[in-house]
């Protein structure tokens, strides 16, 4: 197996970039990005892309064919427990923090 990945954004090819020309003179390309899937920083989605342009314009094209994969048929819910600290009257007036934890003695899955 290859420890490289061709970039999947959909116009890697095409991006004006000097890292992307590829050929000899008189027979010039511009071709997608190889990536190393080797490299430590090469996680998760950056396997696939070589930058967030490539990665923007990948979702750009193909997000209604991503939530058609993977639609969302009910809402997702985390219980917490929400309490509220009055810290008294400062220069901008009456100062109220709002503070919200996850409540795992609750915990739905």
């Amino acid at each position: 197996m290859s420890n490289y990945n061709w970039c999947h954004g959909p116009n890697c090819h095409k991006r004006e970039t000097t890292n992307r020309v590829r050929g000899v003179k008189g027979n010039k390309v511009l071709r997608t990005v190889k990536i190393n899937v080797d490299n430590n920083y090469r996680n998760g989605y950056w396997k696939y892309f070589c930058d967030q342009t490539c990665l923007m314009d990948f979702m750009w094209k193909y997000y209604q064919e991503l939530i058609r994969l993977h639609p969302r048929t009910e809402c997702l819910e985390t219980p917490v427990n929400v309490t509220k600290e009055n810290y008294g009257n400062s220069y901008y007036g009456n100062r109220e923090y709002t503070k919200i934890e996850v409540d795992e003695s609750r915990n739905i899955g």
